[in-house]
């Protein structure tokens, strides 16, 4: 029997060393692949060429029924996927969306995570990764010029981090007029008003569905010509209205002009009336960490705030961050129990899930240590002093064109641009022809392939939106998209209409 024993055991033995030595080969030879596709960005077109019908084909057909190597099926995955079917979003001319690439320690470090393969959510089953985050997460306040005592949260983007923080702030306004929104949930309890400027981001509304809320508790709080909230009009809001418990919702960073509301005024306002303020910070509350803190006085009054590591910061996708200067409250909204989980003690260790929605999630705090790690204070400013740099640059080029405006000022890295069929006529007389002009302007610019950004609405009239997010982008960089841009202007302006 122990002879048995003792081959059964080798034998075992054998089979994980060649297994080990399988997962070996696959890892290394997707690292090549994964180097190869980041190194040669540069060099191909940055939207995709492929159709969604060839993108069927190539990746579609029956249920697998038996088993493949693992070699074979990554071959074909990322013949299929890179032969065209991917977004060049780590290029240096990707503006589209707003969207960031990732610095190198970051895109380590999210590899190390999916190696790693923790759960994240609790500190005794992962005391490393959960520390990582917490030191994170502490980094981030401290560059951000936040309260010291704020608590924080790693989810998955803007939309989670700002559902979290209107969870922690409809926890603490119906705690103040004592009512248990955990226990007793929203039916019967009083209307929370929730006030937001014009140029609000969706999540914002959506957030608000998710959590219960509804539309309906919406009141909207005029802004200026560039998108920021007027703080004497958030003034008119509150008195006018029925008081009670109330949520401001205010951003740095407008998703259209990159407009930085006056948060300093605002959380005044706010906090005269015994509201709660929220920053919706995905796309500008980085700019804190640059020169640019001087447009954001008065950022550390706020309640709570909310950002996206995965744009100006350069991590891999996803990850977004919720603030909150009230931990009892965001502890309160979001923690969990069970006799299963080995939790921490009170006043001992962080455990995640006390403090966002998920209970199994990777590690996505780890990219953050590293970016800001191998970039520091320093380094993170440089990027987004960067890339407002290269904003302007495209607003300057553009705007030295004939029949080529810049709607916003630009006060970040967003830059709105619209085409008109008539140099010089922007006066609302030939906005359908301009509309169509301006898009057509996109659709051509995103065939091109030297760069890729989109389109959007902004007062009513079609816009192409430029966003610089990304840490890779140069200045050859702008001068090339400037010069397809143009080039692609003048050629649809030229081109005789279609049939």
């Amino acid at each position: 029997m122990r002879c048995g024993s003792a081959t059964s055991h080798d034998q075992s033995s054998v089979v994980r060393y060649v297994v080990a030595m399988e997962e070996a080969d696959v890892l290394r030879a997707v690292t090549e692949r994964a180097i190869a596709y980041r190194s040669g960005l540069g060099d191909r077109p940055v939207g995709p060429t492929a159709t969604a019908t060839q993108l069927r084909e190539s990746l579609g057909g029956p249920t697998p029924q038996h088993p493949t190597d693992a070699g074979t099926v990554l071959t074909r995955l990322g013949d299929a996927v890179e032969g065209g079917g991917l977004m060049g979003m780590g290029s240096g001319r990707f503006f589209g969306f707003v969207i960031g690439g990732s610095v190198p320690a970051a895109l380590g470090a999210d590899w190390l995570v999916t190696a790693w393969d923790q759960n994240t959510a609790l500190f005794s089953p992962s005391p490393a990764t959960a520390i990582v985050e917490e030191v994170a997460g502490r980094w981030i306040i401290d560059l951000l010029g936040l309260p010291s005592q704020s608590s924080f949260a790693f989810v998955t983007g803007g939309q989670m981090a700002n559902t979290t923080a209107l969870a922690a702030a409809r926890h603490h306004v119906l705690a103040a007029v004592g009512w248990d929104v955990e226990t007793n949930g929203l039916g019967g309890s009083p209307p929370i008003r929730l006030v937001v400027g014009d140029e609000v981001h969706v999540t914002i509304p959506r957030a608000a569905r998710l959590l219960g809320l509804g539309s309906r508790c919406i009141e909207r709080v005029a802004v200026d010509a560039n998108g920021a909230m007027l703080s004497a009009d958030l003034e008119r809001v509150l008195s006018d209205g029925p008081g009670g418990p109330t949520i401001v919702c205010c951003q740095t960073g407008n998703v259209n002009t990159g407009a930085l509301d006056p948060v300093g005024e605002l959380a005044a306002v706010a906090h005269d009336h015994g509201a709660w303020l929220h920053v919706d910070g995905a796309i500008g509350l980085w700019a804190a960490v640059a020169e640019t803190r001087g447009d954001m006085i008065g950022l550390e009054q706020a309640d709570s705030w909310s950002t996206d590591a995965h744009k100006w910061l350069n991590v891999p996708y996803d990850c977004g961050v919720i603030i909150c200067r009230h931990h009892e409250s965001h502890r309160a909204a979001m923690t969990v129990t069970a006799a299963y989980l080995t939790q921490a003690a009170p006043g001992t260790n962080r455990d995640p899930v006390d403090w966002n929605p998920e209970f199994s999630r990777r590690a996505r705090g780890v990219p953050v240590y590293a970016a800001i790690a191998s970039l520091g204070r320093e380094g993170i400013a440089e990027i987004v002093e960067r890339c407002c740099a290269h904003a302007r640059h495209f607003a300057e080029l553009l705007a030295a064109e004939p029949g080529v405006v810049v709607l916003n000022d630009v006060v970040l890295n967003q830059v709105l641009v619209r085409f008109l069929q008539t140099a010089g006529n922007n006066d609302g007389d030939d906005d359908d022809d301009d509309d169509a002009l301006t898009r057509a302007v996109i659709a051509a610019v995103q065939n091109d392939g030297t760069c890729w950004l989109g389109g959007s609405i902004w007062r009513n009239q079609a816009v192409m939106r430029i966003s610089v997010s990304n840490h890779a982008t140069t200045t050859a960089d702008v001068t090339l998209s400037v010069a397809a841009i143009l080039a692609a202007f003048r050629l649809v302006r030229c081109a005789p209409p279609q049939p």
